[in-house]
């Protein structure tokens, strides 16, 4: 199919939406936001504190928990059906954490980690003494072992999102595909989604990418990079957090995860978490009677595949995700591409995620042909190329074999967007506002002028006040703990955190007492179903 034709197949499936109910029937899509950030010092080092008891258990608290580090706040929020719920939310955590925090600490703005005083100064994450807590500390310690702790520190931005139920039906007897299982339809639309998204993530990166530079205490190979007052960075780069200095590395260069259907995804990641990897096997499992890894396979468990976009569904207790999936298919989709927005208190603004769910329904309505090794290799290309010179006049990216021009090919996706974004005001619950297509009208200037993106924006305040990186996020850091701590919390809902602090304490050791059975016994029944 060419070009013309695909864009052609496109406008025809939007206009048959319009025809089923427009914005009515696209309503209803539910939202949430994960949000990585280090907990610093004053002055911008990592901290060495544990997680406060202030803010609950890490293991069972569902909104405010740890990632990688004992240092690695992470947020969570509910899924909701409007963005502006998703913010509020979000501000709401923060307002909590920073106000109920009884140190003076700071949460660290950027993605690319604060100063950190080598592999030792990273705390990894504690979860308590129950089978499942140990589990995922020595998850983590495997992590550290095989990729290093600092690269672990690196924070971002998950965006999940769910397609509206109700539009299923309408959706399958449209398309003609009324012979499959709904389940399985279901599924088969969201990695429909998901290979379009991998054609298409560069230009998250290209938009929000907001991670042009790091601070010289993180450990890398600087040969290629430019140095300016106590940073590295590079003059066109949008994420270093998604190139080959942040999370790409060639550990995981072996894994292919396909995702041309739900049974290869789930047969590759199966694979994957059961083959023996030569360079782990080296490092030992549990060596003098404490455990290194959980495993000395390419994967210890499913979550450590990397990878922009996962198709999920939540898990039953004790449940894989990949047994999740299979049970009940694709529930919903989380993309990992976007960097914390230095310049926005939570990290995220309405702007990014409102073109997030347009680029969503866009890879839906868009043709989407299975995806070959070789098309698989352009987009990983694609990807690193733009993380790294995104902003480069005239960068070409590979499109099906042929050099295209970025601004041309990303020009070219926005128009077509246009027309779906006037379908998608009609569905928000707030339509004067023309959200969706005010939001494209921000990124479509992005791209007709790369000074307006983030990560221009970024280095261009570094240079004008002659500052690293680090004290741009610093100052940034302390902006923001004021914002936040001026912001009235309401009784009402600063009660409602602390009882689920509480609560989630008591629930953290009631799974501590009920374990019965040893640690050795738990880890060799969980990998053997």
């Amino acid at each position: 199919m060419s070009k013309k034709q695909r864009s052609i197949d496109y406008l025809n499936k939007i206009e048959q939406v319009r025809k089923l109910g427009g914005g009515q029937i696209l309503a209803g899509g539910l939202r949430g936001i994960e949000k990585e950030s280090l907990r610093t010092t004053p002055d911008g080092q990592i901290t060495n504190t544990s997680h406060p008891k202030a803010f609950g258990s890490a293991l069972t608290h569902p909104t405010i928990t740890t990632d990688y580090s004992e240092a690695q706040l992470e947020f969570v929020t509910a899924p909701y059906a409007e963005n502006w719920e998703v913010i509020q939310a979000l501000t709401e955590l923060h307002q909590f954490v920073i106000q109920n925090n009884p140190s003076d600490e700071l949460i660290w703005p950027a993605s690319m980690p604060c100063m950190v005083g080598g592999e030792k100064s990273v705390p990894v994450a504690e979860f308590g003494s129950s089978n499942v807590g140990q589990m995922k500390h020595v998850y983590r310690l495997g992590l550290g072992h095989r990729y290093g702790r600092i690269m672990q520190t690196i924070s971002g931005v998950h965006f999940n999102f769910s397609i509206p139920e109700r539009f299923w039906p309408i959706y399958r007897e449209a398309v003609g595909e009324c012979s499959k299982q709904t389940d399985d339809f279901i599924s088969q639309q969201y990695f429909h989604i998901l290979r379009n998204l991998r054609r298409s993530s560069w230009i998250i990166l290209y938009l929000f990418g907001c991670s042009p530079a790091i601070c010289e205490s993180f450990a890398v190979n600087t040969s290629e990079l430019k140095k300016h007052n106590h940073s590295y960075f590079l003059p066109y780069a949008t994420s270093l957090r998604m190139s080959d200095i942040g999370y790409k590395n060639d550990s995981q260069s072996s894994i292919h995860v396909s995702a041309n259907s739900l049974s290869d995804y789930i047969k590759d990641l199966t694979q994957a978490i059961s083959t023996p990897f030569a360079e782990y096997e080296e490092i030992g499992v549990k060596v003098d009677g404490q455990y290194k890894q959980l495993n000395s396979n390419l994967l210890q468990i499913e979550n450590e595949y990397y990878t922009l976009v996962r198709p999920k569904r939540v898990a039953r207790s004790g449940e894989k995700p990949s047994e999740a999936l299979e049970r009940a298919g694709v529930q919903y989709l989380e993309l990992r591409a976007l960097d914390n927005s230095l310049f926005d208190p939570v990290g995220v603004n309405r702007d990014e995620l409102y073109f997030l769910e347009l680029l969503i329904w866009y890879c839906l309505f868009y043709p989407s042909p299975n995806l070959c090794s070789q098309e698989e290799k352009e987009n990983s290309d694609n990807q690193l190329l733009v993380a790294k010179e995104g902003r480069k006049p005239g960068l070409k990216l590979l499109h099906h074999g042929k050099e295209r021009n970025l601004q041309e090919w990303a020009s070219a996706m926005c128009e077509d967007m246009l027309p779906l974004a006037k379908i998608l005001d009609e569905s928000s619950a707030n339509p004067d506002l023309n959200c969706y297509s005010n939001a494209l009208q921000v990124q479509i200037e992005k791209i007709e002028d790369p000074e307006k993106t983030p990560s221009a924006i970024v280095l261009k305040e570094m240079q004008e006040t002659n500052v690293s990186f680090h004290e741009l996020s610093l100052h940034i850091a302390q902006s923001h703990k004021e914002y936040f701590s001026e912001l009235k919390l309401s009784e009402k809902r600063k009660d409602a955190l602390s009882q689920l602090a509480s609560k989630s304490l008591l629930k953290q050791s009631k799974l501590e007492e009920q374990d019965k059975v040893d640690f050795d016994t738990y880890l060799e029944k969980y990998f053997s179903v």
